[in-house]
């Protein structure tokens, strides 16, 4: 079997990995291009239609065994198709209601579950710390749903000044602080937008914090000492999302 990436370093960094017929879906239905397709013949006879759309665009072909598709992805039990997917340069999203900034989040799943939930929420993108987790690591992939095809995202080499770029535009910044006195329920989310979350286990940083318009908390129960980021953004965008109306 040829090599599922070129040999080149470089090039290799180039590409990431869609695993599975909904993402498959998903990234065709974006006209994304597609660099290599992997598929079994099992696979193949399941989905024609599929193979023939993947087919038609993808640079290079392989009819692999179960043995090898196991070798080349990251799931425990690939459903029969892998491909590999040219990274593109993708500007900061271009805010004007509602969107998601994201400081340091390590996790791939909150991620992945933040995308699907700000694309079903209206927010118009979301900008990450360069920080965090890769925007295309496998599992952000799997846990967006296919919305990761559907939602403007970038990475920020500079988070602070691309916020301070964002509230000249007439943006709000609204930060989540445990610390606050105001509820999430409290502020006025039907102005323009940016709900500001912090890292998994630190929370949001001081330097950060201090620039947002204002700090809400999620009231907790005694004894519970916080909520995962990606349930924290939920409860944030479907209050703006509510108030809205």
């Amino acid at each position: 079997m040829r090599k599922l990436h070129q040999t080149k370093e470089r090039r290799q960094q180039q590409l990431f990995l869609v695993e599975g017929t909904h993402l498959l879906e998903a990234a065709l239905k974006a006209d994304r291009p597609i660099v290599t397709l992997c598929y079994t013949i099992a696979w193949q006879s399941k989905y024609p239609q599929l193979y023939e759309q993947a087919q038609q665009v993808a640079q290079r072909i392989e009819l692999v065994s179960v043995d090898v598709l196991r070798a080349v992805a990251t799931t425990v039990e690939p459903d029969g198709v892998v491909a590999t997917i040219e990274r593109t340069a993708t500007p900061a999203p271009s805010f004007i209601s509602l969107g998601l900034v994201l400081e340091t989040i390590q996790d791939p799943g909150n991620l992945g579950a933040m995308i699907r939930t700000a694309a079903a929420a209206g927010a118009e993108g979301i900008l990450l710390s360069g920080d965090s987790v890769d925007f295309d690591h496998p599992k952000v992939l799997r846990a967006s749903a296919g919305q990761w095809f559907q939602l403007p995202m970038a990475a920020s080499s500079d988070l602070k000044a691309d916020l301070s770029r964002y509230q000249s535009q007439g943006m709000q910044i609204i930060a989540t602080r445990p610390a606050a006195t105001l509820t999430y329920w409290q502020v006025d989310l039907r102005q323009p937008t940016l709900v500001l979350m912090g890292n998994e286990g630190a929370g949001l940083s001081s330097e950060l914090a201090a620039i947002a318009d204002q700090q809400v908390t999620i009231p907790l129960n005694p004894g519970v000492e916080s909520l995962n980021v990606a349930i924290a953004a939920a409860l944030m965008l479907y209050e703006a999302k509510r108030q809205r109306g």
